[in-house]
Parts: structure tokens; sequence; C-alpha cells
């Protein structure tokens, strides 16, 4: 595919991220990722500066290619973990649970490129006047965190509102999924569930082994009373926290409490019954385990397919 917008903003070879996803998203897998072509992300997640800039370094051995940090916003030690990615000069930013804009004129005067992601319009057009360099526009069909649009309802109106490149995620997970994005006016895509099987991953071979039996109806929600929706796969601790969400009188503090360390659980110790899986609706096409590097070429490859032979109407 040639390079486009995005492609040129960031220096890579495919207009894709790869999701900067807490527990998952390490050295290992960003590395492959830009080694592929695209843009690998660390996520900080609730790591402190040193752990992160250890992250890093591991990184930096591993790949010459741009990568970036993803920064989740509510994390106690976002103040350090920012300073962290000025310091280190990290090519990109990309950020996520929150407004990243007390911290963008620091990103921006250390020449780093910031690229918020962005559940609305309004957060998109105001990152993009605080000098974001592109958004993610992330749908509801995504894993982890979420918000309330579909894919296909936010990444055209991002698009429409703002003139900064807009990367499209959620619900992506082959070459067809790349090509809707284009067609609704991205300049590229991020993915995390097709990653989660990528085998550079180094996630739980269990947690591995949920992702692809998944069928499409096997995630669920849970959350979004309190404000904070998450997706993941149906299991034990899913449908716990969809049963006490509910129940008359838990606080948000309580309920917060019910889902600490399940995400651990998942990604480190595979704990299928009390592990937290998240990973996003398109779970139910990912069938196999595959490199970074087939993953991105398959997805590109019949993209560029997908673009060349449909036809909604002949002149």
């Amino acid at each position: 595919m040639a390079s486009n917008r995005l492609c040129e903003l960031v220096g890579i070879e495919y207009p894709i991220f790869q999701g900067g996803m807490a527990w998952v998203a390490n050295a290992s897998l960003a590395s492959a990722v830009s080694n592929a072509g695209g843009l690998g992300i660390i996520a900080a997640m609730n790591s402190n500066a040193d752990q992160l800039r250890a992250e890093i370094s591991k990184c930096r051995a591993l790949t010459e290619k741009p990568f970036g940090v993803n920064v989740m916003l509510m994390s106690p030690f976002a103040d350090e973990v920012a300073a962290v990615i000025a310091e280190e000069r990290i090519p990109v930013v990309t950020t996520g649970a929150g407004n990243p804009s007390k911290y963008m004129e620091g990103w921006l005067a250390a020449d780093v490129k910031v690229i918020p992601v962005v559940p609305s319009v309004a957060l998109a057009k105001m990152v993009a006047r605080r000098g974001a360099s592109a958004v993610i526009a992330e749908g509801g069909e995504s894993g982890g965190h979420v918000g309330d649009l579909t894919t296909m309802a936010l990444v055209p109106q991002v698009c429409d509102a703002v003139e900064i490149p807009v990367i499209a995620a959620g619900g992506i997970g082959d070459g067809r999924g790349v090509a809707a994005a284009f067609m609704l006016g991205a300049c590229g895509v991020q993915l995390g569930t097709r990653f989660l099987v990528a085998k550079e991953c180094t996630i739980h071979q269990n947690y591995k082994n949920k992702v692809l039996a998944a069928r499409d109806i096997d995630t669920m929600t849970t959350g979004k009373r309190f404000g904070h929706p998450v997706r993941c796969l149906k299991n034990d601790f899913s449908r716990m926290l969809a049963e006490n969400e509910y129940k008359p009188g838990i606080t948000a503090e309580e309920f917060e409490k019910l889902g600490v360390g399940a995400l651990r659980k998942a990604v480190l110790d595979g704990d299928t019954a009390g592990g937290s899986f998240m990973c996003g609706q398109i779970a139910g096409m990912v069938d196999r385990e595959q490199t970074c590097a087939e993953i991105i070429r398959e997805l590109f490859t019949q993209a560029e397919d997908v673009l060349e032979r449909t036809k909604i109407w002949e002149k």
C-alpha cells in the first residue's frame, strides 16, 4: 500500500498502530510491530517512571524503527510518566482514559507527536486545537475501556470535525475492516485484539486460546453504570461484575475493587475463571496465531484487494 499522510507523519511503512493494551503491550510486541512496518506502542499503564524507562530501553534494543508509548491518564503515575516521555523524546505518545491537555505543552516542546484516543467529536476538536498531530477515533466495539459510539458512527463525524489525520479503531480485524476505515475518511487504523494472538505477544497462552475460541457474541461490557465501561470476554469474573454492578447500594469504589488485579491474572497467570480477558467484538474473526509481520502484510494485502475490486455502481 502506498505511503499516506499518517505514514509520512510518524515515519512508518503501513498506516497501522498497535493498541497500547495494559499488561499486554510491552517491548516485545511493540518492537515486533515497528519492525514489521507499523507503529508499535508500549503501554505505560500503571508503571512508574523507572519501570517505563526500562521498557523503553528494551524496545530500543529490539528496534531502530519509531515506536510510541500509551499513557493511561487515570494512572497515579501519569505525571512522572508524562515527564519520562518528554525526557526520552519518544516519537509518538497516545493517550486514553481522559483528556491529555495538561501534558500536551510539555510533549510538544520535546517534539513528541501527541495522538490521543477520542470517543467523541468534542474531545477530538479540543485536542486538535491544542496541537495534537492526529487522533484515534475508537468505537465501542473495541476491547478494554470503551465509549458509547460505534466505529461506523464515530469515525466519519470526527473526520468531518478536524483537519488532522484520523486513525480508526474498534471492530477492525481484517482487510475489509481496514478498507472500510479508509472509506469512512480515516488515514489509518489501530488494532488491539488481532495483536493479542501475535507470536511476539507474551501474554499467557490461555488468554490467546480464549480469543481464538471466541464467537461473535462472546464479549460483554461492565461498569457503564459508574462511567467506566470495559469490554472483555464472558467468563466467571465478568459475569460476577455484571451481577454486582446493579446491586442496590453498591458504590463506585466498591465496584472498582472487585476488578483489582483481574487483568494481570488473565495476562500473566492465564486464570480463565478469575481473570479479565479484555478484547473486542472482532475476536470472533481471529482464528490463528501469526507473527506481527504476517498480520500486517495480510491486512493490507486484503485491504488493497477490496479497494481495487469493490464497485458500488457502474458509471
